[in-house]
């Protein structure tokens, strides 16, 4: 088991920067791959990034490529994105995920934050 803590979120203006935090508990958390996705009001969750368990790979969304940066920090259990030149289209709740496949292509996770909130305002 995973248990999964989002920090970080909060209201900015477009053009603006938040980093937000996921800080994951468990014995084997640093061998999961971790993923951000994300959910906007009346849209289905999207995928934002993902990286592997070593940080060898990432992968992003074209809509963040360039502007989010993942990364983790597995003796601390914590993975990172830095989000910058915020758009108001970033607006949404954003989770962090795990899971124990390899693969960063596919969006199944076993684990899932609570979620934080990100407000881009114009």
């Amino acid at each position: 088991q995973v248990q999964l803590v989002e920090s970080g979120g909060g209201l900015v203006q477009a053009g603006g920067s938040l980093r937000l935090s996921c800080t994951a508990s468990g014995r084997t958390a640093s061998t999961y791959t971790m993923g951000w996705f994300r959910q906007a009001p009346g849209k289905d969750r999207e995928f934002v990034a993902a990286i592997s368990w070593s940080a060898d790979s990432t992968r992003y969304s074209d809509s963040v490529k360039g502007r989010f940066t993942i990364s983790r920090d597995n003796a601390r259990n914590t993975v990172s994105l830095p989000m910058n030149s915020l758009k108001t289209e970033d607006t949404a709740v954003y989770y962090c995920a795990a899971k124990l496949s390899l693969l960063l292509r596919t969006t199944y996770y076993d684990f899932w934050g609570q979620g934080t909130q990100v407000t881009v305002s114009s």
